[in-house]
């Protein structure tokens, strides 16, 4: 067999391999072979049948076992003596091979991707600072309003709203003389609503409406008037309308007082052992946080050391998953399709930037995994899909099949083993303590 690689572009080879006659013939004597072992012919016990019926019976069925074993294992062989890592494979350009006869050479090319070489950087002691940070009484007493707010009642009032109130309201929109309810039918929210509850504050669900409820008392109808953000969906998006409300009750927030009676609320012993709960809980979010930073910041470190090309169906298939998530969020948000579209170029370019690290990353991870020897045990694997699992509101063993019918099972192996990766590399940073706030001063 001869093999001619040459090299068509970033990671990309195209494979020219070559068998002799010889060679050829060597592999449909191999699938004649087991055909012969096992053809059942009329007349004749399995394997018994005499060679030449065989080979005429089961002419074509031969021929295409011949072609897909001399393509499997001819290409297996080329990668080893060529010394080579796949990637992905491309294409293989089978027009020889269907045309594959006995006694004739035969070639066929296939264009390959192959994993980028390159050398690791001293990844062991990259740079990190860390801020030392404490939990303050003024972080438990902004904790414990929260706690507040989370048993807040809201009581109703006879008096003008006030900001910071909740106003029960009904309301119809119009827009150019027509209801909203028309012009957006999907926007259900936006045009009519019954017993709606809207919080008086400076940032509302359409802007200016809350604030020109300031004033009102219960049993009173007036109009307001907002303009739609452009960003809302079309055709409401810049535009101007009109509602008509009638002010159902006014309400207002009524905290409970911070005492012995609060803790209770959140099962604990009294105030102090609440607060005592509320530091260590704090504590626990400010180590997380900062465990973040020091792989952040080690990952970004070992990242702007090493470059090198990388195979473009990794990045074009990272691109489009980065835009599909990017997409998906945005509509969650309630940005509408428009002003997607609008930024279709500017997702794509980011999600472009967020996939060329994601990739040099998964390279760069995967190398370091090989070199330390790390590995994901089964029972990491499996304490992982039951989190997922849970998470999902799902059995385990549910959960366990979908994923195998989307052959997703891997891509939480992976994920588990970036993750042993960063901790390594977090775990090994030469970490420099600073003061608080160091790392999150503006530039």
């Amino acid at each position: 067999m001869n093999v001619t690689v040459n090299d068509v572009g970033p990671c990309k080879k195209l494979m020219r391999i070559e068998l002799t006659e010889a060679e050829v013939n060597e592999i449909f004597a191999s699938v004649e072979k087991d055909f012969l072992k096992h053809a059942s012919l009329p007349g004749f016990r399995k394997g018994k049948a005499p060679r030449d019926m065989v080979l005429k019976s089961y002419d074509k069925d031969i021929k295409e076992e011949a072609q897909r074993k001399l393509a499997n294992e001819s290409f297996r062989k080329a990668v080893q003596e060529q010394h080579l890592v796949v990637f992905h494979l491309l294409e293989v350009e089978d027009a020889e091979l269907e045309n594959l006869e006995r006694n004739k050479p035969i070639h066929f090319i296939a264009t390959i991707e192959v994993v980028p070489q390159f050398e690791l950087p001293d990844y062991r002691g990259l740079p990190a600072k860390r801020e030392t940070t404490v939990v303050s009484e003024a972080d438990i007493d902004q904790a414990v309003e929260l706690l507040r707010d989370r048993h807040a009642k809201f009581e109703k009032v006879d008096r003008e709203v006030r900001q910071g109130d909740f106003v029960v309201v009904n309301y119809t929109g119009q827009m150019d003389g027509k209801p909203i309810a028309e012009l957006a039918p999907a926007s259900r929210g936006m045009s009519t609503q019954q017993n709606f509850w809207i919080e008086v504050k400076d940032e509302g669900f359409i802007p200016g409406f809350a604030k020109q409820l300031i004033g009102a008392k219960a049993g009173q109808k007036l109009t307001v008037n907002v303009q739609f953000p452009p960003e809302v969906v079309q055709p409401l998006g810049g535009k101007q309308a009109v509602y008509d409300v009638d002010v159902v009750e006014v309400k207002e927030r009524v905290l409970p007082a911070v005492n012995d009676d609060l803790a209770k609320l959140w099962e604990a012993a009294d105030l102090k052992t609440l607060r005592e709960g509320v530091r260590g809980d704090l504590q626990n979010e400010m180590n997380e946080k900062t465990r973040r930073s020091l792989q952040h910041q080690a990952v970004s470190a070992l990242l702007a050391q090493v470059n090198f090309e990388m195979p473009e169906s990794a990045l074009t298939a990272e691109t489009r998953d980065v835009v599909s998530q990017v997409v998906q969020e945005n509509m969650q948000r309630g940005v509408s399709k428009e002003a997607i579209d609008k930024n279709k170029d500017q997702i794509f370019d980011m999600a472009s930037v967020a996939a060329k690290q994601q990739v040099k990353a998964n390279f760069v991870f995967a190398k370091i995994a090989e070199r330390e020897g790390m590995k994901v045990l089964p029972q990491e694997l499996q304490a992982r899909l039951y989190v997922l699992a849970q998470s999902a509101e799902m059995p385990l063993d549910k959960f366990v099949k979908e994923l195998e019918k989307r052959n997703a099972i891997a891509s939480i192996h992976e994920r588990v083993l970036r993750e042993k990766v960063i901790d390594f590399l977090a775990q090994n940073a030469k970490i420099e303590d600073v003061p608080p706030g160091t790392l999150t001063k503006p530039e």
